[in-house]
């Protein structure tokens, strides 16, 4: 059974996949080298058990035990040699992943794995001298809440690697689904196109922001409209991966007006306080 469990990158996904491999019973290493980051990484944390604890689904001395199995590190060469998969979670940029892989790749992990959401797999791949070894393994936020991961199989993926896949989402209590590796795989595609197109109609004046996202919730029972989602998913992010798609698959991706000035505006959605709405800081 994994136990030890490697995630590089402290941010919104990375806080994630942390806490459900601790809750699971490993023994997490969080690469976070960004102090300010690192220590809203362990605010997050410490809300999520306690919230926890509230809902009853754990007590206090449950909670307490796994905050004591995350260990926070300043850089990749700082994590164990040796553990059993560790998750690379950093922006979507290709030469920033490609850098962070090789690092990974220098600590033999079993099984090295990407929770990209758009960037391809067997490009991602020339980053590993072993790429038999690493697949997409695409969390959704928030990762405690949803049970889906998505597995992406590259081109050099083993099946023997994509078989330690499965059964390590299965071990966090979650369900996977498995797609070849084409840009914006399966669910990146199918939920960035629905929140460009809402980015679109808010900038046409077709309905307020309020508005399109309650017609997502209440005619198609989404859990929240495509224009808050894209708040908490980060403006950024999506700009990226917009970029990315749009380059994979052409015009249907391309970001709109609206997204590109938001973000050069520094209204990234929830992590700034502001993006299509307004969030507590």
């Amino acid at each position: 059974m994994t136990t030890r469990v490697g995630v590089v990158g402290g941010g919104t996904m990375g806080v994630g996949i942390a806490y459900v491999s601790a809750l699971a019973g490993g023994t997490v290493h969080v690469v976070e080298p960004d102090d300010r980051r690192a220590e809203s990484m362990q605010r997050t944390m410490q809300e999520a058990v306690a919230s926890a604890i509230r809902r009853g689904k754990l007590d206090e001395h449950a909670g307490a035990e796994l905050s004591s199995r995350v260990t926070r590190h300043r850089s990749v060469g700082e994590i164990p040699s040796g553990c059993d998969v560790v998750i690379e979670s950093v922006p979507e940029r290709l030469a920033l992943k490609l850098q962070v892989l090789a690092q990974i790749a220098d600590r033999r992990p079993e099984l090295i794995g990407s929770n990209t959401s758009a960037l391809g797999i067997d490009q991602l791949a020339d980053a590993l001298p072993d790429p038999s070894r690493f697949l997409g393994m695409h969390f959704f936020n928030p990762v405690w809440s949803f049970r889906l991961v998505e597995l992406v199989r590259g081109a050099r993926t083993s099946p023997e690697v994509l078989e330690e896949a499965r059964g390590f989402v299965s071990w966090l209590g979650k369900e996977s689904l498995t797609v070849r590796d084409i840009p914006g795989f399966a669910t990146s595609r199918l939920d960035l196109i629905a929140s460009l197109e809402a980015m679109r109609m808010l900038e046409s004046g077709i309905a307020s922001a309020e508005d399109i996202d309650r017609a997502a919730v209440l005619a198609y029972r989404h859990p929240v409209g495509p224009l808050r989602l894209s708040d908490i998913v980060g403006l950024d992010v999506r700009l990226d991966i917009a970029r990315v798609l749009e380059a994979a698959h052409g015009s249907r991706f391309s970001p709109p007006a609206i997204l590109i000035d938001m973000v050069a505006q520094g209204r990234l959605g929830e992590k700034s306080g502001r993006g299509f709405f307004e969030w507590p800081t």
